[in-house]
């Protein structure tokens, strides 16, 4: 039996959430390019859309969004678990163990089939629980939700405590929108492995989380914000970019390894910075540095097809409205629940228990 180290081009599953077409730069959604909705909607449609197969109606978009609202609410059982982790404690463990222990006090540790509104709360939930913790090791003290505002919105006012603006919510919203989904990569196979068992939801969130958690899966853009940081000036981009492909270093935030041309995430995060540069210094420089590095690849890698990728806009965009490095990993895991719960809710409605095969290298007595 031939075997195909770590599944590579293996199909596992049938999906209706979404495609990927790296030759053709194409990300869709439920029948609807990510890009576009990223442009034109909400965080709260677009998930709407990947749990329920079609976009909100106004009032379906009211009940819901109260919904989501009505799951911010840490439980006080909850935040004493929270409070008592170490100091250390780096903040996808925290995840991992608050949506382990939520699962179990809620009384769905032996719930099958999984149900929607487990996903729309911990979805809403994770966020919060980001927000909670970031703020208790920064020895600040919390921010309780703001009723009038978005999911995204609400994040970015939990960390800080101030309304944020507008260009920021619109910015990083686009982020969430794109980087909710993205077909069958590790952490959302881990999840649907897990449930593939008749386990519950939560415990197939903590397999996800588990697998965002490794560096060559949820690995943070910080090495892209290094990268700006360093060049610092519109003045310098093009000197800088040409002394590190002379000597012979890779761009961050450039070629991918599915998308052989423009990443679509990367093309909707640039128009989105691109209309806000006028508002955020920190946009003008990332779009300015992205049209010279293009160039550049062209001329020092030739026929490569090396093109800007998600990391280097998503580093942009976190870098813009503040957020701390370390909780990089953190806000992409907030933005994949929605497509790691659609999965999981996919998987229970056609589920066969994963079972691959190995192939035997070992030596054989006799």
């Amino acid at each position: 039996m031939a075997s195909v180290t770590g599944l590579e081009g293996i199909v596992a599953a049938e999906t209706e959430l979404s495609f990927v077409d790296g030759e053709k730069g194409l990300l869709i959604y439920r029948g609807h390019e990510a890009k576009e909705l990223a442009l034109q909607t909400s965080f709260e449609e677009a998930a709407y859309l990947l749990w329920n197969g079609k976009l909100p109606g106004d009032e379906e978009l009211i009940h819901f969004r109260a919904q989501w609202k009505a799951h911010r609410v840490l439980p006080a059982a909850l935040k004493a678990i929270i409070d008592q982790l170490p100091a250390k404690s780096d903040m996808m463990s925290v995840l991992r163990t608050a949506i382990s222990a939520e699962g179990a006090a809620d009384g769905t540790s032996r719930a099958w089939p999984p149900q929607p509104e487990a996903a729309l709360r911990y979805t809403a939930m994770l966020s919060v629980i980001i927000a909670y913790r970031y703020r208790q090791t920064e020895g600040l003290p919390p921010v309780e939700p703001h009723p009038e505002l978005d999911h995204v919105a609400n994040y970015l006012y939990m960390l800080t405590g101030k309304l944020p603006k507008q260009a920021h919510v619109k910015a990083l919203t686009t982020y969430f929108i794109l980087a909710m989904e993205h077909g069958m990569n590790a952490s959302t196979f881990a999840g649907r492995v897990v449930l593939s068992t008749q386990s519950d939801m939560a415990s197939a969130l903590c397999a996800s989380i588990g697998a965002m958690k490794g560096p060559l899966h949820g690995g943070a853009p910080s090495e892209v914000v290094h990268m700006l940081d360093e060049i610092e000036t519109k003045e310098r981009a093009e000197m800088w970019l040409r002394q590190q492909l002379s000597s012979g270093q890779r761009l961050m935030g450039f070629g991918h390894r599915i998308y052989k041309t423009f990443d679509p995430r990367a093309e909707a995060l640039r128009i989105i910075t691109t209309g806000l540069a006028a508002e955020d210094p920190w946009f003008e420089l990332a779009t300015l540095v992205e049209s010279v590095a293009v160039n550049l690849l062209h001329e020092f890698k030739p026929g490569r097809k090396l093109y800007t990728n998600v990391e280097f806009y998503a580093a942009a965009v976190l870098r813009a409205v503040s957020m701390p490095k370390t909780l990089f990993t953190p806000t992409f895991t907030a933005a994949r629940m929605v497509g790691w719960t659609a999965h999981l809710l996919e998987q229970a409605s056609c589920n066969r228990i994963f079972r691959p095969q190995s192939v035997y290298v070992g030596t054989i007595p006799g």
